[in-house]
């Protein structure tokens, strides 16, 4: 009778094994060939592996394989001695002495996957992601968007956060408007989740921290360089807050560990795509109604909408605290209650504004945040003071009927993060297959 045990026997060798064997040895390991450098009566081989690129040789007379059964993006398996040399990658090379085709492509790449710099427009990327993503420079980018994400975990799972999965097929919308997308579910209303704010509220009394990283979905008109209609949220509640400020905390906290989790994990792919990582121990905070008046005195700017930030006051204002505190982050606190969705808990010393914010990072909003409202009959009266049928929210309202602790959290996306970090203008290219108005594949 056969068994599974659970462990991974195989003779192939990843980048880390290659890496400890000694100079002269007999190795074995396999992968995608990424490029190939004729050199006469020798050759170099790229492959490309999962974690990185191995430098191969072919030398004619002593590789036992020619050069005419091999291309680009050949699935093969490698054999041959391991010799030590800085100028390779990972500090070694494989003299090949034979090389067994595992699968070969049906057609030649449409373009040569291993330059540096690919030279497409946006459009021509992604209509080809399922083979530019096979760039190295390209699959850099989606590692360090792994980065932010494990760090982001890890200081979650520390500091006693529960992860959660919650439903992106729902009843109502967590934000209302227009921006919903809407579904047949078997002959009843439903809508792709905005968010998983009920759901994270919910669990706030089941399990005090919860976090999550899921989709998000905004049927959004727009067609600009910082939203998508599906995107990834980091996210997180929390309860028994005495203040809107430890959510910052709690925020700015995640942030540090993403940044340490790159700087220490991910140092070959912040080197190869020039990341600035910032460096900072606080994060300076502004009330929504300074931080206009300061940019509109600063740059003599005219306030056009008093209750929400223009893209280009976010640049501003993020120009403005770099170059005062020498700082890449900026919160923007006490935003009007007329921007703020209706759980958004109004601040009790002026109930014009709400105990909320914004994280500013480079130019960009990336995360938004805030103490929710916890009490029964102040939700009620807030829906019904935004023209909100509280009878469409009854099971929402269920977690204040039966008792909230105060409580808040923030929801950050993933891809305008890491655009900021690489330095990317446009979102899409930190999407793996981005959805926007006009596209739905690849």
């Amino acid at each position: 009778m056969e068994t599974v045990s659970g462990k991974i026997l195989s003779d192939d060798m990843e980048i880390k094994e290659l890496v400890s064997k000694n100079e002269g040895e007999k190795v074995k390991t396999h992968g995608m060939i990424y490029s190939i450098k004729p050199m006469g009566d020798f050759a170099f081989i790229i492959l490309r592996k999962r974690d990185g690129l191995v430098q191969c040789v072919y030398e004619k007379g002593i590789s036992k394989f020619d050069l005419s059964d091999i291309g680009c993006e050949y699935s093969v398996e490698v054999e041959g001695t391991l010799k030590k040399d800085d100028r390779s990658p990972n500090g070694f090379e494989i003299h090949a002495e034979t090389i067994d085709v595992i699968t070969k492509p049906h057609d030649e790449p449409a373009i040569n996957i291993s330059k540096r710099k690919l030279g497409l427009s946006l459009e021509k990327d992604i209509e080809l992601r399922p083979l530019t993503l096979r760039n190295n420079q390209k699959r850099a980018v989606f590692k360090i968007q792994e980065g932010i994400v494990k760090g982001f975990r890890k200081y979650m799972e520390d500091n006693g956060f529960t992860e959660i999965h919650t439903p992106k097929i729902v009843a109502t919308g967590a934000e209302g408007g227009a921006n919903i997308f809407k579904l047949d579910y078997f002959g009843k209303k439903a809508f792709l989740a905005q968010s998983p704010q009920f759901y994270k509220q919910t669990l706030v009394g089941v399990y005090e921290k919860v976090f999550e990283v899921a989709p998000v979905f905004r049927a959004e008109k727009h067609n600009t360089t910082r939203h998508l209609n599906e995107y990834v949220g980091l996210d997180f509640e929390m309860g028994f807050i005495k203040d809107f400020r430890e959510i910052m905390e709690v925020e700015t906290g995640a942030v540090k560990s993403m940044i340490s989790t790159l700087k220490n994990e991910y140092a070959k792919e912040v080197k190869m795509l020039n990341v600035v990582l910032p460096e900072f121990d606080e994060i300076p905070c502004v009330k929504f109604k300074d931080a206009k008046e300061m940019i509109a005195a600063e740059y003599n700017r005219k306030i056009k909408d008093p209750y929400d930030l223009e893209p280009e006051e976010e640049q501003l204002i993020s120009k403005l605290f770099k170059e005062k505190y020498n700082s890449d982050f900026v919160f923007v606190t006490h935003y009007p209650v007329k921007k703020r969705p209706f759980y958004a808990m109004d601040d009790p010393e002026n109930p014009k504004f709400t105990l909320s914010f914004d994280l500013l990072f480079r130019g960009l909003e990336i995360a938004t945040g805030g103490q929710r409202i916890h009490d029964y009959d102040e939700q009620v009266k807030k829906m019904i003071s935004k023209n909100l049928n509280p009878e469409d929210f009854e099971s929402y309202l269920m977690i204040h009927k039966y008792g909230m602790p105060p409580h808040g959290g923030i929801g950050m996306g993933l891809e305008r993060l890491c655009a900021r970090l690489i330095d990317e203008p446009n979102v899409r290219y930190t999407s793996l297959f981005p959805r926007d108005m006009t596209r739905l594949v690849p």
